[in-house]
């Protein structure tokens, strides 16, 4: 896991002739700026190899209280998706190997849907 302060310390190091304020600045107005364009209806935003921010509508549906067992209809909603990139997904994958036996038949066919 990584925080917002430790990308920050992350970039100083990597970055030493910027003052950590000013990474400090350019990471909160990142990070602000993605937000806002979530937030306009039809946000969406693509980093080419990273991969893509969208909304997914979450229409109202049936739901309880599991403390009380009052039954309620949730408010429609919209709820952001992330899609990796190509490059990120093949990043990921390759240091990731999982021994043939533990990959189940169950699971190949999960993957054909």
């Amino acid at each position: 896991m990584l925080i917002k302060s430790q990308l920050i310390g992350e970039l100083s190091k990597r970055f030493p002739h910027l003052p950590e304020r000013d990474i400090a600045l350019a990471v909160n107005y990142l990070i602000e700026h993605m937000s806002s364009i979530l937030s306009q209806e039809g946000g969406r935003i693509e980093i080419r190899g990273f991969g893509s921010f969208n909304l997914h509508f979450r229409p109202p549906r049936r739901a309880h209280n599991p403390k009380t067992g009052e039954k309620l209809i949730t408010c429609p909603k919209f709820a952001v998706h992330f899609k990796p990139g190509k490059e990120l997904r093949e990043r990921v994958n390759a240091n990731r190997h999982l021994p043939i036996e533990s990959v189940s038949k169950a699971d190949m066919d999960d993957e054909t849907d």
